[in-house]
């Protein structure tokens, strides 16, 4: 079995010698041809490259996973804290005041006569002039609403690379139809 494999590997090795070497006579009769298809293969592989790194980049900064994205979303997120604290902070406050009215008769008493009412055994007299009586009200907070992130689409990030890349490849195209006209006439 060894036999046959290192046959095998031999006669393998011949018939790539032979190709090489029937490339390279391609490449000594032809060298100038062979060298412009290598150089245009180059060329439409780098317009693709192109494509997809633009594509890449917009994804990356412009895209609704991006970088643009997520710092809207991290701007959103401390709003969205800063409004529960200051809501968490009201709370106490709305507690402390529930409490007190509850409890302490005498919170009861300055709240009624703010509102304008009076005990049975006091006379209340009004002073014209004085400006309206002065009530104190309780800011209940807001509702700080969502705001979604602005990013550009999927599909306008994929037409932009493909247009870029179409576009590239045309211009190479061009000048690769362009130098073989100057060198078929040349």
């Amino acid at each position: 079995m060894s036999i046959g494999i290192k046959k095998f590997v031999l006669l393998q090795a011949k018939h790539v010698k032979l190709l090489v070497f029937e490339h390279y006579v391609f490449l000594k009769n032809s060298a100038k041809i062979a060298v412009l298809e290598v150089m245009s293969v180059d060329k439409y592989i780098f317009a693709l490259w192109a494509g997809v790194l633009i594509y890449t980049s917009l994804s990356i900064t412009c895209g609704s996973n991006g970088l643009s994205a997520q710092r809207q979303l991290e701007r959103e997120q401390a709003r969205q804290e800063a409004n529960l604290v200051s809501l968490t902070r009201l709370n106490h406050e709305l507690e402390n005041t529930v409490n007190a009215l509850l409890y302490d008769t005498e919170t009861l008493i300055v709240l009624a006569r703010e509102q304008g009412y009076a005990a049975s055994s006091e006379r209340f007299v009004r002073i014209v002039g004085l400006g309206a009586v002065q009530r104190t009200r309780t800011y209940p907070g807001n509702v700080v609403v969502i705001a979604r992130p602005q990013y550009t689409s999927e599909q306008t990030i994929r037409l932009t690379a493909l247009f870029t890349a179409l576009a590239i490849f045309a211009c190479m195209a061009i000048f690769d139809i362009l130098r073989f006209l100057k060198y078929k006439s040349g």
